[in-house]
């Protein structure tokens, strides 16, 4: 048994200052209370539930940062000249080269705050194109990251199988594709043996986006394989996506799945960026959720989502990073609020009804609507049965330790930067603790020994 004590622990109703949670052999909470405990760790700081990172491409992590010189002249440098070189790391990476890529990027996201993540996965084959003789080869790599990061993870095979609105696949997506829909299932099946590797990983299923599987298929696929795990797909990204999308089937993206498929509360409509006003109103009616990634969404010009609308029809929403050009799960909260700001002239972005504290409301969205991503439905913070993940921020940083507990929260939020986290818990043990992940300096060693056998950096 072991007893932190807190400053402050983050429940759904505010903060409880001063409480002692003891956490079983298995990382379980046993017992919330006030006061003090014989043995207790005393922890200097405040701690909230641990982000959920609902979108993740974990390869492209080894790119970040390699996408910013752009050619001179009238040539458009856009998403889709970003992507061509997406696809030109895709093709380097060995099995154990994926693994060690994003253990350094799962072992980043922890010492950021987050202790889950949905892998959103489709480069499944060899480099020639040819599934490995274990399918899931490269789903067990990316299980296996996370659990040397101590990262919890859920696994999101992807159903890739054409090269865009009704074309074959280009030779540079050969690793990504399924041929079939027996294909993809049994894929599927073999990244569900592969989280039985790892008590921290779970599974999701979905379509990379409908540009990826031939529309009949797409239907007949939704409609006869309604599992009771999370659906997750790539949609209304881009103008041009769209405008193909209008070519093709005759319909915006959002606009056919919604007529198309039973969209449900089951469903992450990952970016959604571009919707006219019945596309919001179809996903909030249907309770589908939306996943923002901010920092990619910037960094790629993709747009900004009608956050304002959607949330006045009580949308749903979580944050993911994406292609990782940023790791602060705040960050990704400031950039999404901001942007809805400097289109709408007003400040109050994140609030409904029910919460008028922006900083309550992002954090309770994020929170609840990641969950739901990674397949958990649970509500309660912290609550006794469930596991204790929390990212702590240090109470003595000056505008923290001055704050008063009602504007605790959005000095976090609106104020903070990386140096503020003082460490996470995951299954209550610390993984980062003191600023410092506890197996970094293996995992860096090991990331820059693969990073210069690439060259790609």
């Amino acid at each position: 048994m072991k007893h932190f004590q807190f400053s402050g622990l983050l429940q759904n109703d505010g903060w409880q200052d001063g409480l002692t949670v003891s956490v079983d052999s298995k990382g379980i909470i046993t017992d919330i209370h006030s006061g003090k405990e014989d043995g207790a760790e005393v922890v200097n700081g405040y701690a909230i539930p641990g982000f959920q990172n609902a979108h993740s491409h974990a390869f492209q992590y080894a790119m970040a940062g390699l996408a910013e010189k752009h050619k001179s002249g009238a040539e458009a440098d856009d998403f889709w000249n970003w992507r061509e070189a997406m696809y030109q790391l895709a093709l380097t990476m060995k099995p154990e080269d994926l693994e060690t890529v994003a253990t350094m990027l799962y072992s980043e996201m922890v010492r950021h705050g987050y202790t889950h993540v949905a892998e959103f996965h489709y480069l499944h084959h060899d480099i020639e194109g040819k599934p490995y003789n274990n399918i899931a080869e490269h789903g067990e790599r990316l299980i296996a990251a996370a659990k040397k990061a101590g990262i919890k993870i859920t696994l999101v095979p992807m159903f890739y199988q054409k090269g865009g609105f009704g074309m074959e696949p280009q030779v540079k997506q050969r690793r990504f594709i399924s041929k079939s829909e027996a294909d993809y299932l049994n894929l599927l099946e073999a990244s569900r043996q592969a989280t039985t590797h790892y008590d921290g990983a779970s599974l999701g299923y979905g379509i990379h986006s409908l540009r990826a599987v031939e529309p009949s298929l797409i239907k007949s696929f939704l409609a006869d394989n309604k599992m009771a795990i999370p659906f997750h797909i790539h949609i209304s990204e881009q103008l041009k996506e769209i405008q193909d999308c209008l070519s093709f089937l005759g319909k915006r993206p959002v606009e056919w799945l919604l007529d198309n498929a039973e969209v449900s509360e089951n469903y992450h409509l990952v970016h959604a960026t571009h919707l006219v006003d019945s596309e919001v109103v179809g996903i909030a009616n249907a309770n589908a959720h939306v996943v923002l990634c901010p920092s990619t969404e910037g960094n790629l010009g993709d747009g900004i989502f009608p956050l304002r609308q959607f949330q006045k029809l009580g949308g749903r929403w979580s944050i993911g990073t994406d292609s990782h050009i940023g790791l602060n799960p705040l960050e990704e909260l400031r950039i999404l609020d901001y942007g809805q700001r400097l289109t709408s002239h007003q400040r109050n972005t994140f609030v409904d009804h029910k919460v008028n504290d922006s900083g309550e409301y992002a954090i309770k969205q994020s929170q609840l609507a990641g969950r739901a991503a990674m397949g958990n439905q649970r509500q309660a913070y912290f609550e006794v049965g469930q596991p204790l993940d929390a990212v702590v921020y240090d109470a003595k940083k000056p505008l923290l330790a001055t704050a008063c507990s009602s504007n605790r929260l959005s000095t976090i939020v609106y104020a903070s930067d990386s140096s503020w986290v003082k460490g996470t818990i995951v299954n209550g043990d610390w993984v980062v603790k003191d600023h410092n992940h506890l197996k970094a300096d293996e995992i860096a060693a090991d990331f820059a020994k693969t990073m210069n056998a690439l060259g790609v950096r």
